[in-house]
């Protein structure tokens, strides 16, 4: 279903998915990759909600348009922040949501969930190929629990070097992790464009990424992103 959150910027438009089975659920705020709102993000947000999470997917690029929003991103990583920690608010104040939220996010989207994962409230976090920022890698110590798949084949400049830095420092901090990388896949592995909703531009840079969907990798991937329950999460998707 569609529905809008106040932000101080305007109306910011998400989808919210919900389970099938009885409420109340555990929340997770998904956030997209730089195509914004796709089919893609309705599935992965869907997907969520098939295994028992009330599902809000919101829309970054709502207050300026795609490359608008693109830049100013660029310009400051942390610009979307306080978006997402509306979004979490909005979400674990839902009737039927437990109260407990995670995050998941892919490319773009993964980069925002290694910033939230210290300090915003969120009870484990899925990053799907996200960059690190040198505040992000400040704040790990403090993060929630982590769990993380790249890409072995990724060429997104400073991807492929991240597990190799999360690794290091969440287990020095004692923070639950599982960090994997696939060997067989590339950028994106998890994300099923249409590509009716990709752009030239898109396609190009998938092309020169190594970007595209891995559905082994995917499959894995997912069930180490939902598994039984991590450790202190409530029940938010986490490591197994």
């Amino acid at each position: 279903m569609d529905v809008t959150i106040r932000t101080p910027r305007g109306h910011m438009p998400a989808y919210l998915s919900r389970p099938a089975s009885p409420g109340p659920w555990p929340g997770v705020v998904v956030i997209h990759d730089a195509a914004g709102v796709t089919r893609d993000l309705h599935a992965q947000a869907d997907w969520l909600a098939s295994e028992g999470f009330l599902a809000l997917a919101p829309d970054l690029f709502y207050w300026g348009g795609r490359w608008t929003c693109l830049f100013a991103a660029i310009r400051n990583p942390a610009h979307p922040l306080p978006d997402l920690d509306t979004a979490r608010a909005w979400l674990a104040g839902w009737d039927e949501c437990t109260g407990t939220t995670g995050v998941i996010g892919f490319c773009m989207g993964g980069g925002l969930a290694l910033m939230l994962a210290a300090d915003h409230g969120f009870a484990v976090a899925s990053v799907n190929y996200g960059g690190l920022t040198p505040a992000s890698e400040r704040a790990l110590p403090r993060a929630c629990p982590i769990v993380a798949s790249y890409g072995g084949r990724d060429r997104w400049p400073g991807v492929r070097k991240v597990p190799g830095v999360l690794k290091p420092v969440l287990t020095a901090a004692g923070i639950d992790h599982d960090i994997k990388v696939y060997l067989e896949a590339g950028h994106g592995f998890l994300n099923d464009h249409d590509p009716d909703d990709l752009s030239r531009l898109d396609k190009v840079i998938a092309v020169l990424a190594a970007a595209g969907y891995h559905e082994p990798s995917t499959r894995d991937a997912r069930r180490r992103g939902v598994p039984e329950r991590t450790p202190g999460s409530g029940g938010a998707p986490g490591s197994d």
